[in-house]
């Protein structure tokens, strides 16, 4: 049998276990902690976890993400209300918690973010870190765009972003199943 993954960012020794949750984007891979969530992975992420970090599957210790992921793809929630774990370098959190300040139903610019966490030439490094942001759609990264308005980037595919973003629009009651 194998031992539990661990976290080390949050504490050695931090048992680590994941579900597969259904949603309209396709299975969402999900992990967590003691401490709080560590991981939201589309089925074909572009850079997904090592399976070590994903420790054993626990289908009953999710209930919280079911029901608030099953709330938010009915149009019911607007932010979720999660303990989440994330691993990152300091930076990386500061823009993960940019992430979160950013209203359900609004885009920033990565200059934008890039200004508000000191100036724009943190513009790249902002790229970096939102392409890294380990908890999809609960940070939602699918919510910053290019300085014109356009679609870039996204771990789980533009048609995945292009979904989240009509899901949060106000006449989005009818957006349907892209996967």
């Amino acid at each position: 049998m194998l031992a539990p993954a661990t976290s080390g960012d949050e504490g050695e020794g931090v048992a680590v276990v994941h579900t597969v949750l259904p949603s309209p984007v396709g299975d969402l891979t999900v992990a967590r902690s003691s401490a709080g969530l560590t991981g939201i992975w589309f089925a074909d992420h572009r850079t997904p976890p090592p399976p070590a970090l994903l420790g054993e599957r626990d289908d009953t210790a999710f209930d919280d993400v079911a029901q608030q992921f099953e709330a938010y793809f009915a149009g019911r929630l607007r932010r979720f209300d999660l303990p989440l774990a994330p691993a990152g370098e300091p930076f990386a959190q500061r823009v993960w918690a940019a992430l979160r300040e950013i209203p359900f139903g609004a885009t920033r610019s990565y200059g934008q973010l890039a200004a508000d966490l000191g100036g724009p030439g943190f513009a790249q490094a902002v790229g970096l870190a939102n392409g890294r942001n380990p908890l999809s759609i609960v940070v939602p990264c699918h919510r910053v765009v290019g300085a014109d308005g356009a679609l870039v980037g996204y771990a789980g595919g533009l048609a995945r972003k292009r979904f989240l973003l009509a899901l949060e629009e106000p006449a989005a009651d009818d957006a349907g199943r892209l996967f």
